[in-house]
């Protein structure tokens, strides 16, 4: 007998199917799948999906808001200052408390996939001890991967390399960085050359925030893209934010974007904390600081989205739902033709798992029986409404389940349901 058939179900390219799950994988996908099965849900035609990514995070911040202080500038420089006047004070259980809490949140979004960095400049490696083992704890519910990140600079901070190797001999899984807050430009580079260094000789996967600034002249992605060639690791290093490309010339960037192409190096943006952060020594026009995804789309690059930060130093927004990341990308690149909003969609999905080299993702025979099940007929409507997730399931389980959400209206007697869904 099978665990779970999901009936009825449409999936991202509109193809109508049962999903048949057995021993946590998916056996059987088509349409009218034969058997009986211990659990059987009705999808009634709404869109299935493989779990949504957050392909960059910060789990050791998150849910901080207001410890010790506000950031009442709301600047980046702020945020920074304020998550180290709040080091000392963190606990392993402290941190461990909000990170699980968060998880609930991210479970119930059918977010089953997060890459966050952790904070490495600190002589205790407290944070990495806690994200380590809440990663084992979560690990029946989420893919946790944790970015080694030198916060206050690999350079700047002189015993952030010893950390960082102390870090990743402690099982985590992707070297990070961050060259712009080093204090030179030359240093920036330095950082990315050594990190990459370490990279290729440890055989792990790169992601770097790279660039997250309004100034035009910062370039490190320039760097990141000819590391990534020298060593060989096309596909397997993402540059994240990469907001100073919002503000380069024209001319600069067409020589940059087939270069990052060339080296096989992706992309990383945070819609929401890019727009919110970029453009605070702006008066008006006022940039939108969000990088250029649509010319990487157009250049083959791979985009990834994700959330950054919920309820922390740097945002006091968010409930860690990727179609809200979506929906604001779609806004402020100006994507709403429909085969951009469409890639906006792979962006938290398909294109996100590639990104971060994730094993068993995707509705296919073989693969993980991991998926959602959302209030919403196609993904331009999931990024529309960012609907319930009436069901979200893991190996063949179902850990989430939210019923569906309808405005019953009496107008003089005539009654009418509302769930703003518009079926095709």
């Amino acid at each position: 007998m099978l665990d779970l058939i999901l009936r009825d179900a449409v999936t991202a390219d509109g193809a109508r199917v049962d999903i048949a799950c057995k021993d946590g994988r998916i056996a059987e996908i088509g349409p009218n799948v034969e058997g009986e099965a211990k659990q059987t849900i009705e999808a009634g035609g709404y869109l299935v999906t493989p779990p949504f990514i957050d392909s960059h995070f910060h789990m050791d911040a998150t849910l901080s808001f207001g410890l010790p202080r506000v950031n009442e500038s709301g600047t980046l420089l702020e945020g920074i200052a304020l998550w180290g006047e709040l080091k000392p004070q963190l606990t392993v259980e402290a941190i461990k408390e909000r990170a699980h809490a968060l998880c609930r949140w991210s479970i119930a979004k059918g977010t089953l996939a997060i890459r966050s960095h952790v904070d490495i400049c600190d002589p205790r490696l407290l944070a990495v001890d806690a994200l380590l083992e809440v990663r084992e704890e979560i690990k029946p519910y989420i893919d946790l991967q944790l970015v080694a990140f030198p916060q206050d600079g690999y350079l700047r901070d002189l015993d952030a390399g010893e950390q960082l190797k102390r870090a990743l001999d402690k099982g985590v899984d992707v070297v990070g960085g961050i060259p712009h807050f080093e204090r030179t430009m030359e240093d920036g580079a330095k950082s990315v050359r050594a990190l990459m260094a370490v990279a290729a000789e440890r055989g792990l996967l790169v992601d770097m925030h790279c660039d997250e600034t309004d100034d035009p002249t910062s370039r490190h992605i320039e760097t990141l893209n000819a590391e990534t060639l020298r060593h060989g690791m096309g596909g397997r290093v993402a540059g994240s934010h990469l907001t100073s490309m919002h503000s380069m010339d024209n001319y600069y960037v067409s020589k940059l974007l087939p270069l990052m192409a060339e080296a096989g190096v992706a992309a990383v943006s945070n819609p929401l904390i890019n727009i919110t952060i970029q453009g605070r020594h702006d008066t008006y026009p006022k940039r939108r600081g969000m990088t250029r995804i649509r010319e990487m789309l157009a250049h083959g690059i791979p985009v990834a989205l994700g959330h950054d930060c919920v309820m922390d130093p740097w945002y006091s927004l968010g409930s860690h739902d990727m179609l809200e990341v979506a929906h604001m990308a779609v806004h402020v690149g100006q994507m709403t033709g429909m085969d951009e909003m469409r890639a906006m969609f792979d962006a938290v999905t398909t294109e996100a798992a590639a990104i971060l080299n994730l094993e068993d993702y995707g509705l296919a025979v073989g693969k993980q029986a991991d998926f959602v099940v959302l209030q919403a007929h196609n993904p331009v409507e999931a990024i529309r409404l960012r609907p319930a997730r009436l069901y979200v399931v893991r190996r063949g389980k179902v850990i989430a389940q939210t019923p569906p959400v309808a405005s019953q209206l009496d107008l003089d007697g005539e009654r009418h349901s509302v769930d703003f869904t518009r079926p095709a």
